[in-house]
């Protein structure tokens, strides 16, 4: 992670642009003796793991930010599956043949499964303290809100910092998720449900492997 004084991450996301595409152009030298499969091992071994790593800190940030990792994707897309920057379908290439959610899903998706395990137990006690559910604040356990899993999102007073806090974007993203998914205790279920509601939500079917 890259801080700069200004928590704009704008510096983080253009290190992490540049070390992605420099290992990208060197897969595209090699790409012509890998098959498919050795080329998606590589660059999620090299590219998209490192645009997940902490990406649940660009949560908030501004769509001209992630934009810069979406390029990204776009690119590795490229390399996996051996076509050029203007070659027609790259929606299609990303969604429906190799499965991969956009960077804002993305960060949607690892921004839930830390809720989830602060829900269901498996998180480190600062994260836990992070998200309280509606069920367990006094006075409110009647409410339709405890019944529905839903965490509490607590106010916040700086618009630029007080947003992006975990403890502001965790509960607000888990609580977008359908009931169905905020009662799914097992992580494993989960993971695979969220990914389809993921993607139904805009608008696309997630394929059954």
């Amino acid at each position: 992670m890259t801080l700069s004084s200004d928590l704009s991450l704008e510096k983080h996301v253009s290190n992490v642009s540049a070390a992605c595409f420099y290992r990208l152009r060197q897969l595209r030298r090699v790409r012509r003796s890998l098959d498919a499969a050795s080329a998606a091992t590589l660059v999620h071994a090299f590219v998209t793991s490192r645009i997940d790593y902490c990406n649940a800190v660009l949560a908030g940030t501004p769509k001209v930010t992630t934009d810069k990792l979406q390029r990204v994707m776009n690119a590795a897309a490229r390399v996996v599956s051996d076509t050029r920057k203007f070659d027609r379908g790259l929606s299609q290439l990303l969604h429906e043949e190799l499965h991969w959610l956009d960077v804002p899903q993305r960060i949607e998706y690892k921004l839930s499964v830390m809720v989830h395990r602060c829900r269901y137990g498996s998180a480190p006690q600062y994260l836990k303290e992070c998200c309280t559910s509606v069920a367990d604040v006094a006075g409110r356990q009647h409410l339709r809100s405890a019944r529905r899993q839903l965490m509490v999102v607590p106010r916040y007073r700086r618009r630029t910092f007080g947003r992006r806090a975990f403890s502001v974007t965790g509960p607000t993203v888990w609580n977008s998720l359908s009931n169905t998914l905020r009662e799914q205790s097992d992580e494993d279920s989960f993971k695979r449900q969220l990914k389809t509601f993921l993607f139904s939500r805009i608008g696309l079917a997630y394929p059954a492997h």
